[in-house]
């Protein structure tokens, strides 16, 4: 299938039969949009008067915007492993960056399928291998970057290389975790961004069957390489993008080697932030533009008001933030990321428009699509609906989420965290070394409240909270009662299916 066209794809879904489908004709479609790489802060909704993201905010404006949505394992595949399955880290397997499993108990996409939705995957979804379905009808890649498997082509690059034969698939030269930025030299038409948002559409425009369908479309971008087309990176060239924050206790990050294609430290200056910063910036709004793009189709095919929508992102980018790049860490330009919950009027738009602050996660989001499906969520599922918490912001809720990753980069990352949006604790595991943060008071993380005697009991509740989250865990998570120092790494646990 990886040699044919799009179009020639997309009959071929067309084809599928639906026969079987016993939906109910009153559910509503499911569109699932999601972004990889993307700071929480980066989105005018939250505030971020210099990013250009109307799209975006519109549809903050139309629904609920979570402010305090994380990431628990801030890197690609196990992030993608809780948005199959609605587990926690330890539940679905995967404590750091690994590969997602061939096979999970509970998966969203099958869920769907199982209940009378045609379910499409377009874009990237990182899985392995790469054409696995996890209960999808069909994929549609783009997996650039991934391309390393024997016999394997994503359908991006059979596109790009049936459209402009020859043609470079990375022609900016940088590496995908690079922090350097280019403009993409190629027509803009050929970019990642805009052949995801085009597959989207085709498929909105000339879907015919029956069921109600579950459509995710997970774009590339704004990972690197920060390679937005010239207009983007030009719309930014004066704006007054924000600095590198950095408090004094990420000094001990701040030497790194420059030569490095893909460095994950280093106080690089002032300028390489900034260029990096302006690639990102217009990598963000171009994929905000052709999002808008895909809401244009469904408003004017009839189907925004049948269409739940569902923003999030995998993770975020530090972009040298405490002298740090890429993700992986627990401090909110890696794990905090942008939520966004749109419903038609035929749920509840009582609420529509309101910022929530109470802390959610990436597991939420199966049983949030599964409720607004009217789909029962599986005993398995350890996420919440948003769609209850949209409908009644004062109900009880989760106190905090918990974040973790096994080692990345060095033997030095290597983390526990808890955080309800105001706090956060973070646990350095191959040392013992504790922060804490004042979220509310100091949103940049710069001032570390661990070692001041002044916050002794706010330091030994969350501490007490983590020992009672990885107690059952055992050795040597949690030793004779206290957090025990872990030297050695884990990237899976006992539930990650064999």
């Amino acid at each position: 299938m990886a040699n044919l066209s799009r179009r020639e794809l997309l009959t071929v879904i067309g084809a599928a039969g639906f026969a079987r489908s016993a939906s109910p004709p009153d559910r509503p479609n499911i569109l699932l949009l999601m972004s990889d790489q993307h700071r929480g802060d980066c989105l005018g909704a939250d505030g971020n008067t210099v990013i250009q993201t109307p799209n975006l905010d519109r549809l903050a404006a139309g629904g609920v915007r979570f402010r305090c949505a994380y990431s628990s394992t801030p890197t690609c595949t196990p992030a993608r492993a809780a948005l199959l399955t609605g587990m926690s880290p330890w539940s679905h397997g995967m404590l750091g960056y690994g590969a997602v499993a061939e096979h999970y108990p509970v998966e969203l996409p099958r869920l769907l399928r199982d209940a009378g939705y045609y379910t499409l995957g377009i874009g990237k979804m990182h899985w392995t291998p790469q054409r696995a379905l996890h209960g999808f009808h069909r994929t549609i890649l783009d997996e650039s970057g991934r391309e390393e498997s024997p016999g394997f082509r994503s359908d991006y690059r059979s596109w790009l290389f049936s459209e402009s034969p020859g043609a470079d698939p990375e022609p900016t030269g940088i590496d995908w975790n690079g922090y350097a930025a280019k403009p993409f030299p190629l027509p803009e038409r050929l970019h990642p961004t805009a052949w995801t948002a085009d597959t989207a559409i085709h498929f909105l425009r000339d879907y015919k069957g029956p069921a109600p369908w579950f459509l995710k479309v997970s774009f590339e971008r704004p990972h690197s390489p920060y390679d937005p087309p010239p207009r983007w990176m030009n719309r930014y060239s004066g704006a007054p993008l924000p600095p590198v924050r950095a408090g004094t206790w990420a000094d001990q990050y701040r030497a790194g080697d420059r030569t490095l294609r893909d460095p994950w430290h280093g106080d690089f200056g002032a300028e390489a932030a900034r260029a990096a910063r302006q690639g990102y910036y217009g990598s963000v709004s171009f994929l905000d533009e052709h999002i808008g793009r895909i809401l244009e189709t469904l408003d004017t095919g009839g189907l925004l008001q049948r269409t739940v929508i569902l923003f999030l992102a995998d993770h975020g980018d530090m972009l040298g933030d405490q002298y740090l790049w890429r993700k992986g860490y627990a401090y909110q330009p890696a794990a905090r990321i942008p939520m966004l919950l749109h419903w038609p009027e035929g749920l509840d738009r009582a609420h529509a428009g309101r910022v929530n602050a109470r802390p959610v996660e990436i597991r939420d989001v199966l049983p949030t699509l599964l409720d607004a499906a009217g789909v029962s969520v599986p005993h398995q599922v350890e996420g919440r609906s948003l769609l209850t918490l949209a409908r009644n912001p004062d109900r009880d809720w989760r106190e905090w989420i918990d974040l973790e990753h096994d080692v990345v980069y060095s033997p030095d990352n290597h983390w526990n965290a808890l955080t309800d949006g105001v706090w956060k604790y973070i646990y350095h595991a191959g040392s013992g070394r504790e922060q804490l943060f004042d979220l509310a008071k100091d949103p940049y993380e710069l001032t570390d409240l661990a070692n001041d005697s002044a916050f002794e009991t706010h330091l030994r509740a969350w501490r007490s909270r983590l020992i009672a989250h990885l107690a059952p865990r055992g050795e040597p998570w949690v030793v004779n009662g206290r957090l025990g120092v872990r030297r050695t790494r884990q990237l899976y646990s006992p539930n990650y299916p064999a």
